[in-house]
C-alpha cells in the first residue's frame, strides 16, 4: 500500500464537511443604524438633563408671546415673593445688587441680565430690581417668564 501508485481516497475530493451549505457571514447594518439611534436619544436626554440654572426657583408667570432664549454669558436676578433678590441664587441687599451691578458692567460691557420674579411678587420690588440694573449701565436686560407650554423663556428683551 505505501509503494502503490493509486491516489489517496481524500485526494481530488476536496474537504470533507456538514452537508448543510456554508454562506459567508454579513454584517446587517440595519439594527446597528437603530442602535446609533437610541444611544443618540440617550446622551440627548442626559445632556438636557445636566443644564445648572443659575436662577433659584421662583413661580414664573406666563405669556403667549414667549421665545426661548439661550443663555450662554448671562446673570440671573430672581425676586421671591417676599421681595428678597438673589443674585445667581445668592441672596444680596438692594445696595449690594447695584454695586455688584456695577462690577459686572466694569468687567464686561456686554453683560446680559435675565430677572425671574415670582408672580406674587410686588411690582414696586421688580422696578427697584430693574431700576438698579440700569443704574449700573447695563442696558440689555430681560425678564424671564414661563410660556404657555410650560417651558421657561425671556421676554422684554431691549
Amino acid at each position: 500500500m505505501h509503494g502503490s501508485s493509486e491516489p489517496s481516497p481524500l485526494v481530488g475530493r476536496g474537504r470533507l464537511g456538514s452537508p448543510v451549505p456554508h454562506k459567508k457571514a454579513r454584517l446587517e447594518i440595519i439594527p446597528l443604524i437603530d442602535i446609533m439611534f437610541f444611544l443618540l436619544a440617550c446622551f440627548m436626554l442626559v445632556s438636557l438633563s445636566m443644564i445648572n440654572m443659575k436662577s433659584i426657583k421662583v413661580n414664573l408667570p406666563t405669556a403667549v408671546s414667549a421665545t426661548i432664549e439661550t443663555k450662554s454669558d448671562f446673570v440671573s436676578i430672581s425676586v421671591d415673593r417676599q421681595g428678597n433678590v438673589f443674585l445667581d441664587k445668592r441672596p444680596v441687599g438692594k445696595n449690594e445688587l447695584r454695586n455688584e451691578m456695577v462690577k459686572l458692567y466694569n468687567a464686561n460691557k456686554n453683560t446680559r441680565v435675565f430677572i425671574s420674579g415670582d408672580k406674587d411678587a410686588l411690582h414696586g420690588d421688580m422696578v427697584t430690581v430693574l431700576d438698579a440694573v440700569r443704574a449700573s449701565g447695563i442696558d440689555k436686560v430681560a425678564f424671564e417668564i414661563r410660556s404657555s407650554g410650560g417651558g421657561a423663556a425671556e421676554a422684554g428683551k431691549k
